[in-house]
């Protein structure tokens, strides 16, 4: 029974970051933006979604967080998105009117770097680096669930945001608005010069990502039942990129298809294996490094990813006019 629970809990972090990867392609993928923050995205998210439900710190507790109330986890879990959008907004505004490519993602980069610092040292915040623990499990109150049956309920529960989820972003990247967004990446300029209002578009897909952000970010802070500082660090962004660039930039397959290679098979699945006593930091190691040859395998050989964006036709572009 232990192996049906690892691997419903592997095809829980299939559906999280299958979210989280959309919002990630829709801003580098889909409009070029080269977010090294996203995972700060992600992590406002969860943080904001996790004190929602969790309620006021218990006194003699030792936490310490804001914002803490007992709403209802699918309301917590939209306020999560609607916070990364937040975060999303500001970013865009201090880095989209002057900046472009590199600078562009040092800013953002940047931008990462101060919030964890600031959300590690600032203990009243989200408690520091201890970060949110004790969150209640969704559906404990409706069904009665017990710590075995959550994970099938919240695992179908997932699946459904997941779906929805897809089908926002499919029909976003099929609309006009889709193919202004891949005119930004291919070339402001020209797309500036055909009209096209670059710094809304970028903003756009930087609120659409961030909200996708939030969402996955809240998913995990559910499942997990916390969420801390060690939850958002540099690694963790270079899981969600290596995902999208070998799937297939510009491909929303592509991307579920990442989700299923990198955070899934070569992340979260050795985490149940047997690990050694003498060097329990090996097998994480070598995982980082399969992931890494594996992208350098993908931009060497193959850097449209696995799955390619498919490229729109001139009967596509005359069928999208007539649906809009």
């Amino acid at each position: 029974m232990q192996v049906v629970y690892y691997a419903f809990t592997l095809v829980f972090f299939f559906f999280a970051y299958s979210v989280l990867n959309w919002g990630l392609n829709i801003q580098f993928g889909g409009a070029g933006i080269l977010n090294f923050a996203y995972i700060a995205f992600v992590a406002v998210g969860a943080y904001v979604a996790g004190a929602l439900t969790a309620g006021p710190p218990a006194p003699g507790s030792g936490q310490s967080y804001v914002l803490g109330a007992h709403l209802p986890f699918m309301i917590a879990l939209l306020c999560g998105g609607l916070a990364s959008c937040g975060l999303g907004l500001f970013a865009g505004f201090i880095a989209f009117r002057r900046l472009r490519s590199d600078y562009l993602a040092i800013v953002l980069i940047s931008l990462s770097l101060v919030a964890y610092d600031f959300v590690t040292n600032y203990v009243p915040l989200f408690d520091g680096p201890d970060g949110l623990s004790g969150i209640p499990e969704p559906f404990s109150g409706a069904f009665n669930l017990n710590a075995n049956s959550f994970i099938f309920v919240f695992d179908a529960f997932s699946a459904v945001v997941m779906v929805a989820m897809w089908a926002a972003m499919s029909r976003l990247t099929r609309s006009p608005l889709g193919r202004a967004l891949r005119a930004v990446r291919e070339d402001q300029d020209v797309a500036k010069a055909l009209g096209k209002n670059v710094f809304r578009l970028q903003m756009t897909a930087m609120l659409v990502g961030s909200f996708y952000a939030g969402i996955g970010g809240g998913l995990i802070v559910f499942f997990s039942g916390a969420f801390n500082t060690s939850s958002w660090t540099t690694p963790e962004t270079f899981v969600v990129f290596a995902a999208v660039i070998i799937g297939g930039l510009g491909n929303n397959a592509g991307a579920v298809l990442g989700s299923l290679l990198v955070p899934v098979i070569f992340v979260e699945l050795p985490k149940f294996l047997p690990q050694l006593a003498s060097q329990p930091a090996l097998v994480p190691e070598i995982d980082n490094m399969l992931i890494g040859a594996l992208l350098i395998a993908v931009l060497w050989f193959r850097p449209q990813g696995a799955l390619p964006e498919r490229k729109a036709t001139f009967d596509d572009l005359m069928a999208g006019q007539a649906r809009w």
